[in-house]
């Protein structure tokens, strides 16, 4: 049975709408790769832990996303494979409540951003940041939980700033929160275990058949956001304000940009030494392009 673990995005729940994946003949399940319910979305998590612990863990999920740095380093230390046939990119900004005094991205000098540990909010905040100050004046806050736990925290003003994508996005801007800087990133897909590779083929065609409809029409699938968000939101989400989120580009993940990655990861030390480094891309990735 193949499972499959939305990404916070759309494209699974469209394919499941509009039967891309039995017309795939694909055998599939669906899995909530937080835990059930609200628990598994919002709870605290230990300090330091996100993305590349996960797949340290081992997933449950044959395959799944995260963003394109864990998925690079975590396959380079054979944590699973990167798939690249395709990856994605996911709006994703640092926010802060409305009423804050942080206005611009200097202001952000020294203010705690609660970020995912080794996860897409971690990188991309640096990345953002470091075009208006020193690594010293970045504070990243790791302990205040994953994407809708901290999404919650500044919602509630127990956090002066945090970085969210794609449906936590759109629902911050709905809400009035400032938007200080675009914090965009890539994502790519993690193949653990031994998954059947035409099944890996029937699931991306299937998205690929969703990406387009989404494309074209949007605003016929913002409510699938719902579908993931925690319950105490829902009667304050406005879903047809929000926008497409994330977009799978049916493009190969190159091994410059696997190179790229490995040495921003590395010059930025945000692994031990021995856990990145250039030259490991075929080890590390696999392709079922025909």
């Amino acid at each position: 049975m193949f499972k499959i673990a939305p990404h916070f995005r759309l494209q699974e729940w469209v394919a499941e709408e509009k039967g891309y994946f039995k017309a795939e003949g694909l055998d599939y399940v669906f899995s909530d790769s937080w835990g059930k319910g609200d628990l598994g979305k919002t709870h605290a998590v230990p300090d330091k832990f996100g993305a590349y612990q996960t797949f340290e863990k081992g997933r449950e999920e044959g395959v799944s996303c995260a963003c394109h740095w864990t998925v690079n380093a975590a396959a380079a230390q054979g944590h699973g494979k990167l798939y690249a046939d395709c990856y994605s990119v996911a709006p994703s900004a640092v926010f802060v409540p409305p009423d804050s005094p942080v206005r611009t991205p200097q202001d952000l000098k020294g203010v705690p951003i609660s970020v995912g540990y080794q996860s897409g909010s971690h990188y991309s905040t640096i990345q953002a940041l470091e075009q208006y100050m020193k690594p010293e004046d970045i504070k990243l806050s790791f302990a205040d939980g994953v994407l809708f736990a901290r999404m919650g925290k500044l919602v509630d003003r127990e956090v002066p700033a945090a970085a969210l994508f794609s449906g936590p996005y759109y629902f911050a801007e709905q809400l009035g929160f400032r938007k200080i800087i675009d914090t965009t990133f890539m994502i790519t897909t993690m193949l653990s275990g031994s998954p059947d590779a035409e099944d890996v083929r029937k699931y991306f065609k299937a998205l690929r058949r969703a990406q387009r409809d989404i494309d074209l029409r949007p605003e016929l699938y913002t409510h699938y956001y719902r579908n993931e968000f925690p319950e105490r939101f829902r009667d304050q989400m406005d879903t047809r304000r929000w926008g497409p989120g994330e977009r799978i580009v049916f493009e190969p993940y190159t091994r410059e940009s696997f190179d790229d990655s490995q040495r921003w990861i590395a010059e930025h030390g945000i692994f031990d030494d021995g856990k990145v480094g250039e030259g490991r891309y075929e080890e590390s990735v696999v392709t079922l392009a025909a």
